[in-house]
């Protein structure tokens, strides 16, 4: 440790001492002094009076001393104390600065808060870096499944994975007693959990060979699940539940931070059997977890499998051509989809944050011109120069750390607030949402915000006390070059601060448009007055073709007489989902090279495309006729009739599946517009409508149109539904359009809208505040100037545009700034914004022109009240004023 420091921590403990000697050396010089002037003739009053004015300000020198061989520790508990008076004295300056402070500071932690959670924190397994997502890609789909024929070829032909696991979607009904509950359930390889190694933290893992046909079953409980279903009992382990009409053995509990992203909200995992769908290489319906051995870069494990792939496709070329494979990372995969808009919003937060220290910074800077007369006083009196800068760093340094601590309280009611806002079926692929909190991360990074906003706060005030004479201010009498300083490095700000809004509004007008735009998406169908529900039927009570018609005959019947129900339709995937379940087709009579023809494949009842008032466009649509045996039939989308029967009449062709077996032949009787079966933001595919009698689903949904208001008929039909068979598992029950809002992609662009239109709406009125200081300022300056005008015969015209004219040019500069930083956004950031906005580009012209209007407008009027105020000046006043 230097020796300084030492000497300066000895004194601090020492101070009482070293002070009282500092006052002895003191006197013995003073009184050495009088004594020559006594010696020399001088009275003993006048060589007293001689001798303090030679030594000068006792107080001045003894803390001269202390600031070389010690810290002043009184001087700043003085600073402190004066600092508290002073905004004590103020209090409407010091709440203002606080509060702005503190919603800048508080909802930047917030956001990041949500940040750290989903991007920063590292997902629950050990190392995580060598963890991928292995899935195949298509001239279709970035990101496809795998065929359990493909993965097995795969894990056997790659070099660079030390272990490849896969697993599946899956939901089943839990029984209690006569009743039964759908619970979602996932299915997975026998080593799927010694990939992400995992160990149960009771119980075991699935042993090798759990998951073929044949074997016993069994299941692992997640964490949740046993602490909702069985307490947490550790006799859990060993226990029997019903699942799907078969009874499981439990064999292991998951612990508790060991959440699979997205299948978060499952309850139960089952080892992954074979069935029907397995059999093909066409039927991609699996997903794939790898861990990369050791010294294996993510691009060598894709090249890798990529040559796997390339060589299944030479060898299986009508089911493979065309099929690549992608790897990433793990963690990659679980977040994709929120990455773009926590950035966003990050940024957003972080420019309203700027935008805030800036406002009080000008504040400090419009107090510190009022206080200029004061500091030149205190300087007059001894103060010296480091004193006065360090009171000015005091006070700014507490009103960051007050605005700070009540940003934090503010974070801590904002973030349980926003996860609350999370709909719980989507929250269930958002594991990380219970990772959101104050902890060691956001405590860091509020830490630092704090930190540059102390610096932030003190060094603007400081800085312009550095560069001022205190004597010319004392002499100047209020009109020096200090004002001039200030009213430039004010005016900066301000154009700062418009610039920053800016690029707050732009955003915000973008985001709301893509959002409009989103929920006006053409559905293809009347979302109004129509209720939704999907079932899970029991597997062992419903297995033949009879059996199921039966059932869907009496769901149709017994809904239809519940009063106020207009039509009931059945469907095996309701609209807004997915493009998902999927069939390739080939067309007879032409020539086939394996081509990806795929296409979304729909079983429906014949009154569902009139329950959802579907557009008929040629031919007719699916009726009891189609129920029968005998040749099957389909309608189409106009997509499908557009892509695979150009510029010819659809009705009466025909298709079939890739090797155009007799029994998948079916002819096209109808075309319908299209129906958005995807989510909101993704394109319509080509899609196929068969009759939902002639299969076995043990998965459906109803759509329930009324005639009044959906919410008083829907707990009729759940009642109805649970009449029919108490076994039937009935789930997510809504509206069609709750159905629509509760969709991932509308809450988030949702979500996104909101925050940063609230960031932007605080922005636009900081930035205004601060364009009215700098003109309120300027004004008050110059009132000899305008009542010298105004004497002389200046018109209020004049005035006015004297005035305006500052104004307009600070806001055409923020704005021109701001419209060259939303361009250069919109280059640099085009793949980042791509994610974010929907059918909206980062340059739309109509947005930007608003954004233009809306702070033009705001900004004259924010400049009108000082511009009124001195066109309204008494000339006789402000000359006698000065």
């Amino acid at each position: 440790m230097p020796v300084t420091l030492i000497r300066k921590l000895a004194l601090l403990v020492y101070r009482n001492r070293y002070r009282n000697e500092m006052d002895e050396e003191m006197a013995f010089h003073r009184e050495q002094v009088e004594r020559e002037l006594r010696d020399k003739g001088i009275s003993e009053e006048n060589a007293r009076y001689a001798a303090a004015c030679q030594f000068g300000n006792e107080t001045l020198l003894r803390e001269q001393s202390e600031q070389i061989v010690a810290f002043p520790v009184e001087t700043v508990f003085q600073d402190l104390h004066f600092a508290f008076r002073q905004l004590r004295r103020n209090p409407g300056f010091a709440l203002a600065a606080v509060l702005i402070l503190a919603l800048g500071f508080g909802m930047s932690v917030t956001i990041f808060g949500f940040f750290d959670a989903a991007l920063l924190r590292p997902i629950p397994y050990p190392h995580p870096d060598r963890l991928v997502a292995v899935h195949e890609v298509t001239s279709q789909l970035p990101s496809s499944g795998i065929s359990r024929l493909d993965y097995d070829d795969w894990k056997r032909r790659n070099t660079t994975l030390s272990s490849l696991d896969v697993w599946s979607y899956s939901s089943h009904l839990l029984r209690h007693g006569e009743t039964s509950e759908r619970v979602s359930t996932a299915l997975a390889s026998s080593g799927f959990f010694r990939t992400l190694g995992v160990q149960p933290i009771l119980g075991r893992n699935f042993l090798p060979g759990e998951d073929l046909p044949g074997s016993a079953n069994v299941v692992i409980l997640t964490y949740a699940t046993w602490q909702k279903r069985f307490a947490g009992r550790a006799d859990a382990v060993g226990q029997s539940v019903n699942l799907g009409d078969e009874n499981y053995t439990i064999i292991g509990i998951l612990p508790e931070d060991s959440v699979f992203a997205p299948r978060g909200n499952g309850e139960f995992w089952m080892p992954l059997r074979g069935d029907e769908c397995e059999k093909y290489r066409e039927c991609r319906d699996l997903l794939g977890v790898g861990r990369l051995r050791d010294g294996v870069t993510i691009t060598q494990a894709q090249a890798d499998l990529k040559r796997v792939a390339s060589q299944l496709e030479s060898q299986y070329p009508e089911s493979n051509r065309g099929q690549s494979a992608g790897v990433q990372l793990l963690s990659e995969s679980f977040v994709g989809d929120y990455r773009s808009i926590l950035l966003t919003l990050l940024g957003g937060a972080g420019l309203l944050l700027l935008i805030a220290c800036i406002n009080v910074a000008s504040l400090l800077l419009v107090r510190s011109e009022s206080r200029r007369r004061e500091m030149a006083v205190r300087g007059a009196l001894g103060a010296t120069r480091l004193r006065l800068v360090r009171q000015l760093v005091t006070e700014g340094a507490l009103l960051a750390v007050a605005g700070c601590v009540l940003g934090i309280g503010i974070t801590a009611g904002a973030m349980p607030l926003l996860v609350k806002q999370v709909p719980t079926q989507m929250a269930g692929g958002m594991p990380f949402l219970h990772k959101v909190g104050l902890n060691a991360h956001t405590a860091l990074f509020a830490s630092a915000v704090a930190l540059l906003a102390v610096l932030l706060l003190s060094f603007l005030p400081a800085l312009r006390l550095v560069s001022v004479n205190l004597r010319d201010e004392l002499s100047a009498g209020g009109r020096s070059v200090a004002g001039r300083l200030w009213q430039r490095m004010g005016t900066n700000l301000v154009v700062l601060e418009l610039m920053v809004a800016v690029i707050l509004l732009a955003g915000a007008g973008l985001l709301v448009k893509s959002f409009y735009r989103l929920l006006h998406v053409d559905t293809g169908f009347d979302t109004s007055h129509l209720v939704t529900a999907m079932i899970q039927a029991p597997g062992g009570r419903y297995t033949t073709n009879q059996q199921t018609m039966v059932l869907y005959h009496e769901i149709e019947e017994r809904l239809s007489a519940l009063p106020g129900v207009v039509s009931v339709g059945l469907t095996s995937d309701l609209p807004i989902q997915c493009n998902c379940n999927t069939d390739r087709i080939r067309i007879p009579g032409r020539t086939y090279s394996g081509e990806h023809n795929e296409i979304v494949a729909r079983a429906v009842s014949p009154a569902y495309m009139a329950t959802l008032k579907t557009t008929l466009l040629r031919g007719r649509m699916i009726t009891e006729a189609d129920n029968l045996p005998g040749p099957m039939t389909v309608v189409i989308n106009e997509s499908l009739a557009k892509k695979y029967f150009p510029a010819e009449d659809p009705i009466g062709k025909k298709i079939g599946d890739l090797d155009l077996s007799a029994d998948s032949i079916r002819e096209v009787v109808g075309v319908i517009s299209d129906v958005h079966e995807s989510s909101l933001e993704e394109a319509v595919w080509p899609a196929e409508y068969s009759s939902i009698h002639r299969t076995v689903n043990m998965g459906f949904d109803v759509a329930v149109r009324t005639a009044g208001e959906e919410e008083a008929i829907l707990p009729e039909v759940v009642h109805t539904l649970h009449q029919i068979d108490p076994s039937l598992g009935v789930f997510h029950e809504m509206t069609m359009q709750d159905w629509i809002a509760t969709k991932p992609t509308v809450v988030l662009h949702r979500a996104s809208a909101w925050l940063i239109g609230g960031f932007a709406a605080m922005s636009l009125v900081l930035s205004i505040v601060g364009l009215y200081g700098v003109i309120a300022y300027a004004v008050s300056q110059r009132t000899r100037e305008i009542g010298v005008r105004i004497a002389l015969g200046a018109t209020l015209g004049s005035v006015y545009a004297l005035v305006m004219k500052q104004a307009i040019v600070l806001t055409a500069t923020g704005l021109l700034l701001g419209l060259l930083c939303v361009g250069a956004a919109s280059l640099l950031l085009r793949k980042l914004l791509s994610g974010v906005l929907f059918s909206v580009d980062a340059w739309d012209i109509p947005t930007l022109f608003v954004v233009m209007v809306v702070l033009g407008v705001a900004a004259f009027l924010a400049s009108f009240l000082p511009a009124h105020r001195a066109a309204s000046v008494n000339p006789t006043e402000a000359l006698r004023s000065e």
